[in-house]
């Protein structure tokens, strides 16, 4: 490995430390989206059992907001419990967008990876088509230089190929577990509004 990296040259390293960046991105990632943290299946129906009982106290709604990512959009909306359906509701929302931002963090930097990294390689392919016209002195060409300049440029282009295109793949399943995430939030929240407001059972 390490032969690998002296003969792509220094341009590697900003390949290397791409896919560092990545890597740490996508296992947190892989935990912090758990369903268990963001949102518990039966957790709403919990929610609902306390809201019908009257037994919403300022204990039980810093336990839900401490629970999971929906346990604070629900908290949010509880905390106006005695208000309108209206006010309930922006609160869910307010809520809902703080959640959708924590849900999204960083996705953009993965998805800036997958993007630039090809570019990092083709950077590293003109650094070794450099040292190649180099090598090609009027008296003679240099065949270590030659060589170097030709490792160069195929050990980038293959490095940034090969730390895009996971990358690629991990950003286009975490926006779309995401996106699957946030439907089933806003669907819960809409239904705990409605049983707060006795237009459904649960």
């Amino acid at each position: 490995m390490l032969e690998l990296i002296r003969a792509a040259g220094w341009p590697i390293y900003f390949i290397i430390l791409a896919s560092i960046i990545a890597l740490a991105i996508i296992g947190e990632r892989f935990w912090s989206l758990r369903r268990a943290l963001v949102a518990p299946p039966f957790l709403f129906q919990e929610v609902a059992q306390v809201v019908r009982a009257k037994g919403v106290s300022g204990d039980f709604l810093d336990r839900l907001a401490q629970h999971s990512v929906v346990g604070r959009v629900y908290a949010a909306g509880l905390n106006n419990l005695k208000s309108s359906r209206e006010v309930m509701k922006d609160a869910i929302e307010d809520a809902g967008q703080t959640a959708v931002l924590e849900l999204e963090r960083f996705l953009n930097t993965l998805g800036t990876i997958a993007t630039v990294t090809p570019l990092l390689g083709l950077f590293g392919t003109v650094v070794g088509m450099i040292e190649i016209f180099a090598s090609q002195a009027p008296g003679g060409g240099n065949p270590a230089q030659l060589a170097q300049g030709i490792s160069i440029a195929l050990y980038n282009t293959a490095a940034g190929l090969a730390v895009a295109i996971p990358a690629l793949i991990f950003y286009r399943y975490f926006r779309k577990r995401v996106d699957i995430l946030i439907v089933e939030m806003e669907q819960q929240a809409i239904k705990l509004v409605e049983v707060v407001h006795g237009e459904r059972r649960a």
